[in-house]
């Protein structure tokens, strides 16, 4: 039969029988794959150390009949070591894996590759905070769905203004103009990036930008639970 070769991510895995193990992975060219890892849990299994989370692996399998194909070999890519040293970042890298297998089809763009695959190198470096990851992304989640929100005119279609102050209408996905408004030029601005193609590791260097995600982070939240099924 034949084989094929790809790199992967592991989203998901469920022990299956006594010894095998049904992963779900996800990759750049072939969207998301159900594969059948023959032998895994035993001690010596020569699949195991190539199916770790948190990491890109290169994978060769056969296409089954059904849904599920079989996993023929197995080489870990890169591995992100150091997201395991804090379970906070742990925790993290499991909500946001469950979050994308969540909010995708089966056959996913190669774009939610990267950005898997960009959250765990950010998770790897413990100096970039939990909070901007998230945030970062849930507005990446959002961007490629194509819900990203109007930033750069306000409901009445009138260009922002950065001495004024405006609140967010989530109908519109836009801001509206508001003398006593929570949102001022720099949340708008920290916004823009985190909906941009910039990675956390560039917008972590922006000026205040954690006091400015308490303020936004749960806006993006929000946008994340209006229009993608999460």
């Amino acid at each position: 039969m034949k084989r094929f070769q790809t790199k992967g991510i592991i989203l998901s895995r469920t022990d299956f029988g006594e010894a095998d193990r049904i992963i779900t992975v996800l990759t750049p060219e072939e969207g998301k794959l159900r594969l059948m890892a023959k032998g895994v849990r035993r001690p010596k299994s020569k699949l195991a150390g190539g199916i770790e989370l948190f990491s890109v692996s290169d994978l060769t399998f056969i296409r089954g009949k059904g849904e599920i194909g079989t996993l023929i070999s197995s080489r870990l890519d890169k591995h992100y070591g150091r997201i395991i040293q804090d379970i906070g970042r742990v925790q993290l890298g499991y909500d946001l894996i469950k979050l994308l297998n969540k909010a995708t089809e089966d056959e996913p763009e190669k774009d939610y590759f990267e950005t898997l695959e960009h959250a765990f190198e950010a998770l790897d470096e413990h100096k970039i905070s939990e909070a901007l990851i998230r945030a970062w992304f849930s507005a990446q989640l959002i961007r490629l769905a194509d819900h990203s929100p109007n930033l750069r005119t306000d409901t009445e279609g009138k260009k922002l203004e950065a001495d004024r102050t405006y609140n967010f209408d989530i109908d519109h996905m836009a801001f509206s103009p508001h003398d006593k408004g929570a949102y001022a030029a720099g949340h708008i601005k920290t916004l823009r990036l985190l909906f941009s193609v910039h990675p956390p590791q560039d917008i972590s260097k922006v000026q205040d930008i954690d006091v400015l995600l308490e303020a936004i982070s749960p806006l993006v939240r929000t946008m994340l639970t209006s229009y993608i099924r999460v």
